[in-house]
This record gives structure tokens, C-alpha cells and sequence, in this order.
């Protein structure tokens, strides 16, 4: 999950998500804890994925709107001392 597919969303929408997220959360570590968990990476993506909602959720709930794209920030040039 991107926080742009995020950005769409409504408050009461992105609360949802979370809640579902972390049911899946609790779902995996019942099968880490058992043995029967195959892909170990899940369980990070699905912890990320929640920390991605809730960031959206308080942006929406402030009223700030995160950025689109970070744009680079240009170098600065050292400006050349004439002997």
C-alpha cells in the first residue's frame, strides 16, 4: 500500500483499514507464534501499512495535506573567488 492510494480516502474509510489491518496483525502473529507462518515479511508490511493510515488519518484530521512528490532540493554552487 502507497500513501497516495491513501489520500483519496475519508476519515471514516482510512478507520476501517485500520481496523482490518490490525486484525490481520493479530492473525499473523497467532501463525508466527505457531509455526505456520510462510512469509515472514508480512508481518512488517502489515505493521508499515499501519503507521501509513494512521499518518493519513491525522493529516486529514489537521487538515494538512501531505505533499504529492518530495522534489529534490537543488545544490548549492560554490561561487568561484577571483584571485
Amino acid at each position: 500500500m502507497k500513501a497516495e492510494e491513501l489520500k483519496g480516502k475519508t476519515v471514516d474509510e482510512l478507520a476501517k483499514l485500520l481496523v482490518d489491518l490490525k486484525k490481520e496483525q493479530v492473525n499473523q502473529r497467532f501463525q508466527k507464534s505457531g509455526g505456520q507462518l510462510e512469509k515472514t515479511d508480512i508481518v512488517r508490511k502489515v505493521r508499515r501499512d499501519i503507521a501509513r493510515v494512521q499518518t493519513a488519518i491525522t493529516q486529514v484530521k489537521s487538515g494538512k495535506a501531505a505533499p504529492a512528490k518530495a522534489t529534490k532540493a537543488k545544490k548549492a554552487t560554490k561561487s568561484t573567488k577571483a584571485a
